[in-house]
């Protein structure tokens, strides 16, 4: 199995250092891969970094934990994604080119070419505070998979993360992350598949697995169990709050980069249809996979949830295939936090430092000190991936999904305000998670909220004031 392992990941790491054949040694290669990069491989690169670790470890834990109603935040989550994909994806993608810049900060604050440098550093400082945290989670995801499947110390699995991490930054940097990402996402889905379909052989078959999982009390129910009210009103704000989650993909640096990068924002419907097409597939197997894995694994009491796959994994196939899907799992953590350090890369060398640094080898320098934070952060870390995730995950959203909603949407609104609905957002998701709200209701729903509410207050005031400037 090792073997196998270590084979398939070599083969994942030659995928990302061959693309330093095409580096041009530009800052805008080293972070967009000079706005070249075709549609399909937007996509596919877009939703490995949306899901990775967090859906191999996270949400297959999340659903042998919760049952049959772990559907609804795949349907809220999804819904949430793509309606925000409809209006804001090639907006962005366009502005990318507008103003020239390379990071994703930058574009925000510099969206109708009037220089925002303030808000720039305010998101910039936002960014890498809680894209350090997001990358952590990935480096602890392998971990997690690696002490299962090889009984390798917890530690380890962090460390050769960090040093994958370091090498795609020093070869080929945006567009190393793009085509290992591409690459593991066909091996997710093959893995995946192919690990839900010996589950259900081994089962029986459907009609046998259903049988299986109605005899766990309460694992088939369709309504979750930390519904703020009961019944299907409870399902609607349950699904609502997901919905936000989904929602919240706007307003996450890794994932829009990709985006970015595409050669022809006309092209962006392409990129689209790749992005949910992989999406809603693998969710779908993922959800499989964990609704099956609580047949196999039934002590619940002492086991580590995140800890499903790779458990079942082992259980079932051979070790050839235990080999693919462990490289798999780690290659999508890598991918993952090889895309949040070079957004923290960008987050300091080009949105928080007075003066831009050019020269490409300080640009690598600062991404290798920058994954050595990271690794710290994921050696001391106590928290679930799941939990990790969904908190760096909701912060960013609170803080800049409204602001890029606004803007494509035409809005023109002040530094000042803007910088105030970034701050009223952000404070807002972590004081509900402070308050332990978020058991109950997604905090990026009331964020996104403070932060449109502060827009919606700033342009009532604003309007009086405009006609009162035209009529004298």
């Amino acid at each position: 199995m090792i073997y196998s392992f270590m084979g398939f990941l070599l083969l994942f790491t030659l995928v990302g250092v061959s693309s330093a054949l095409f580096s041009r040694g530009t800052k805008a290669d080293y972070y967009l891969a000079s706005r070249g990069t075709p549609p399909w491989l937007v996509g596919l690169s877009a939703v490995a970094t949306n899901n990775s670790g967090y859906m191999f470890i996270g949400v297959i834990g999340y659903t042998y934990m919760t049952g049959l109603a772990s559907i609804w935040l795949m349907v809220g989550w999804i819904a949430g994604d793509f309606i925000a994909s409809l209006y804001v994806h090639k907006r962005m993608r366009r502005a990318t080119s507008a103003s020239g810049e390379v990071s994703y900060a930058g574009v925000l604050s510099n969206w109708y070419g009037q220089k925002h440098s303030v808000l720039q550093r305010l998101i910039g400082i936002i960014s890498l505070l809680f894209l350090l945290t997001y990358a952590s989670a990935q480096l602890v995801a392998g971990s997690k998979a690696l002490h299962v499947l090889l009984d390798w110390p917890l530690w380890s699995g962090a460390v050769v993360g960090a040093l994958l991490v370091c090498l795609y930054c020093l070869t080929g940097g945006i567009r190393a992350s793009i085509w290992t990402d591409a690459a593991q996402s066909i091996v997710m889905i093959g893995a995946m598949g192919t690990l839900l379909a010996v589950a259900l052989t081994h089962l029986g078959g459907v009609s046998s697995a259903i049988e299986q999982m109605q005899a766990i009390e309460g694992f088939t129910g369709w309504f979750p169990r930390e519904l703020v009210f009961p019944g299907w009103g409870g399902v609607a704000l349950f699904v609502g709050s997901w919905f936000f989650a989904g929602l919240s993909v706007i307003g996450q640096p890794h994932v829009m980069v990709r985006f970015m990068t595409l050669d022809d924002s006309s092209k962006m419907h392409h990129a689209r249809a790749w992005y949910y097409l992989w999406f809603i597939l693998f969710y779908a197997m993922a959800t499989g996979v964990g609704l099956l894995s609580r047949v196999f694994i039934v002590d619940i009491g002492s086991f580590d949830a995140e800890l499903a796959l790779p458990t079942m994994a082992m259980e079932l196939l051979p070790p050839l295939l235990v080999g693919l899907i462990l490289a798999g799992i780690f290659a999508a953590t890598m991918s993952t936090a090889d895309s949040l350090l070079l957004n923290c890369s960008a987050a300091i060398t080009h949105d928080i430092l007075p003066r831009n640094i050019e020269k490409t080898w300080l640009l690598k320098l600062v991404t290798v000190a920058i994954t050595g934070g990271a690794l710290l952060l994921s050696l001391a870390n106590s928290q679930s991936v799941f939990s990790l995730v969904l908190f760096a995950w909701s912060g960013l959203a609170s803080a800049f999904g409204p602001l890029l909603l606004v803007l494509c949407f035409g809005g023109r609104p002040s530094q000042a305000t803007c910088i105030t609905a970034v701050v009223a957002g952000f404070a807002m998701a972590i004081a509900w998670r402070l308050l332990e709200l978020h058991s109950m209701i997604y905090e990026g729903l009331p964020g996104i909220t403070a932060g449109l509410l502060v827009f919606y207050l700033a342009n009532l005031v604003r309007r009086p004031m405009a006609l009162r400037e035209i009529n004298t």
